[in-house]
């Protein structure tokens, strides 16, 4: 067994630099935004007295609009030959505008602040992983994703961490914060995000081409440049994302389910330690068995999750679900971006790949977060989440539609 965990841990011994560096970016910058996630649903209905509705409003808008920016920043990225500035400026704009969170009175201020920092993700997002893409071979994209993802989660159950240490050194009722000790907590967020701005800026190297080889505008903002499979990916994909509202609604259902606002960083730990393990794991087999195997196991598992959520009625349930749905995230993160490198062979024009792939997620997950809302409020929990959950089964079963590299094998073989 010990040699078997020896032998998995070793293939990631030869990763490059990159891939080491911005999976410590990561991890830093998503214990800066976890550090704040866990907490804002509550905040959002206890102090501000925000609806479903206005939480699905806020999270799914800054997301959409995260994943539209993402389009843009990919195709510059490659028209421009520039990858790492985006990243750093990404990074810094996201630090410097999470510790407003400390000053709002109003959830219209927290969708802006929201907004705000989910820009400095999308202007980030898809240069990154072009350098992620390029830094190691077809062979260890899964991997590298998978690792890069990991690191990522790894910070997630940092940030809830922090943030339960805070609330109780800061909080004179950690059961029940004030709007005051939600700040003081707040204000902490961006501490260790700007240890990541000086490993982008000393240890992220990017290999610029010679003026010659430079695209001189050949790249260009247009699905034109890419083949029919891709193009029916990014359909599955924006198929999918309707029924991907935001984590948020699944931190309220814990919190009416019985578990103590104190308790939720925890919850979110529990959540991404799952992701940070399954991460490997799914990046790994990725390699093995193919993305499209993964992808679709992944995709299923969320279904039933959020079919789990539906009925949900216990503490203890709510613990195993979160648990369980970090299996989701393992099977599909990393590895709807490894697929994507695959089924674009140009590294040219991988940066607009995940533009576009991003743009599919944009366009349906803002109504995803804001219809689930909507039928939150009207109808129930339970409504909102079976709905979710038939819409993801429907995703699973078109994805198998897409042709991956090893259908292509398996063709030739025959």
């Amino acid at each position: 067994m010990i040699q078997r965990i020896k032998k998995f841990f070793a293939r990631y011994q030869n990763l490059s630099g990159n891939v080491f560096a911005l999976s410590v970016v990561s991890l830093l910058n998503d214990t800066s935004s976890e550090i704040i996630y866990p907490l804002l649903p509550a905040f959002l209905a206890l102090t501000l007295g925000a609806s479903p509705f206005a939480i699905g409003l806020i999270e799914g808008f800054a997301e959409s609009v995260a994943a539209f920016l993402k389009l843009f920043s990919g195709y510059l990225s490659d028209k421009f030959d520039s990858r790492k500035f985006p990243v750093f400026f990404g990074y810094s704009l996201s630090s410097i505008v999470r510790p407003l969170l400390a000053f709002v009175t109003s959830w219209q201020q927290v969708l802006f602040v929201r907004l705000t920092d989910r820009v400095g993700k999308g202007i980030r997002g898809a240069p990154r992983d072009a350098i992620l893409a390029a830094s190691v071979p077809p062979e260890k994209r899964g991997l590298a994703f998978g690792f890069n993802r990991a690191a990522d989660h790894l910070g997630a159950v940092f940030g809830p961490v922090c943030a339960s240490v805070l609330l109780y050194f800061l909080a004179s009722n950690p059961e029940q914060p004030s709007a005051n000790d939600y700040s003081r907590v707040f204000l902490f967020a961006s501490v260790p995000v700007v240890f990541g701005l000086f490993i982008i800026a000393f240890f992220v190297k990017e290999e610029k081409k010679p003026v010659e080889e430079l695209p001189n505008g050949k790249i260009k903002l247009s699905l034109n440049e890419f083949d029919g499979n891709f193009k029916r990916f990014l359909v599955v994909i924006a198929l999918f994302t309707l029924s991907n509202s935001t984590d948020a609604f699944l931190l309220l259902r814990a919190e009416q389910a019985g578990v103590s606002v104190a308790l939720l960083p925890l919850l979110w730990m529990a959540l991404h330690f799952s992701k940070v393990v399954f991460s490997l794991i799914g990046g790994d087999l990725s390699d093995r068995f193919g993305r499209k195997t993964m992808i679709f196991a992944g995709w299923i598992v969320y279904a039933l999750v959020y079919a789990g959520f539906a009925f949900v009625n216990a503490e203890w349930q709510i613990w195993a679900l979160f648990i369980i749905y970090g299996v989701y995230f393992g099977l599909t993160e990393g590895v709807e971006k490894a697929f994507v490198a695959d089924l674009v062979d140009s590294n040219e024009k991988r940066g607009t790949a995940f533009g576009f792939y991003n743009l599919a997620f944009s366009i349906t997950v803002f109504p995803a977060s804001l219809i689930f809302g909507a039928i939150w409020t009207q109808f129930g929990a339970t409504p909102a989440f079976l709905i979710s959950a038939s819409i993801s089964l429907c995703a699973a079963i078109s994805l198998l539609m897409i042709k991956s590299k090893q259908d292509f094998i398996k063709k030739a073989e025959h």
